[in-house]
C-alpha cells in the first residue's frame, strides 16, 4: 500500500469517500506540488547564474525538466488505472500538451519582464524575484494547470472504458427507439 493510500485510509469516512471520488485530482495535485519544487528549485539556480539576463528560457527549461518528471509520474501513478493507447502515442499526445502548457506558463513572466520592465535596474532585485515568482509559477502555474488536467482527462489518459460504455448505452437506446 501506497503512503497516499496510507494517509487516505486513516481520514474519517466523509474524507476518506471524497478522496477515493476524487482520486485522480488528488494524485494530480500531489504531482503537481512535486514538479513545481523541481521547477521552482531549477529556474532559480538557471536565472540566478547562467541565465541571469534571460528568465523566459530559463522558465521554459526548468518547465521542461519538469514536464518528464510529471509525465512518469502521471503515467505510473495518477492515471495508471486508464490508457488503452500505445506508449509512444500517449507520450507523444502527453509532450504536446505539457509543450503548450509550459509556454502558457512562460507568456506570465515575459508581460512583466519584457511589457511592465520589471527587471534590474529599473526594479531592485526583491521586486524582480518577486514579480517573477508571482506571474511565473502563480498566474503561468494557474493557466497552466487548469489546460493541462483538461487535456490530459480528455486527450492523453482518456477512460477508455467509460466512452465505450457511453457508446453501448447509446446503441441501446437507438435499438429500443427502433423497436417502440
Amino acid at each position: 500500500m501506497s503512503f497516499v493510500d496510507e494517509v487516505a485510509n486513516r481520514l474519517p469516512k466523509p474524507l476518506r469517500d471524497l478522496a477515493d471520488r476524487h482520486s485522480e485530482l488528488l494524485k494530480f495535485a500531489i504531482v503537481g506540488a512535486t514538479t513545481f519544487v523541481i521547477d521552482l528549485g531549477i529556474f532559480y539556480l538557471l536565472k540566478w547564474t547562467v541565465l541571469d539576463t534571460k528568465p523566459t528560457i530559463a522558465r521554459i527549461l526548468s518547465g521542461t525538466v519538469a514536464v518528464i518528471v510529471s509525465y512518469i509520474l502521471n503515467r505510473e501513478w495518477t492515471f495508471d488505472k486508464r490508457g488503452g493507447r500505445e506508449k509512444h502515442h500517449e507520450a507523444l499526445l502527453f509532450f504536446l500538451v505539457s509543450g503548450v502548457g509550459v509556454l502558457l506558463a512562460a507568456v506570465p513572466l515575459y508581460i512583466s519582464s519584457y511589457v511592465f520592465d520589471l527587471r534590474q535596474p529599473n526594479v531592485s532585485f526583491t521586486v524582480e524575484n518577486i514579480a517573477d515568482f508571482f506571474s511565473a509559477f502563480i498566474i503561468g502555474n494557474l493557466l497552466q494547470m487548469v489546460f493541462r488536467f483538461w487535456s490530459m482527462k480528455r486527450w492523453v489518459f482518456p477512460n477508455e472504458m467509460e466512452e465505450l460504455q457511453e457508446e453501448f448505452e447509446d446503441l441501446m437506446n437507438e435499438e429500443q427507439l427502433g423497436h417502440s
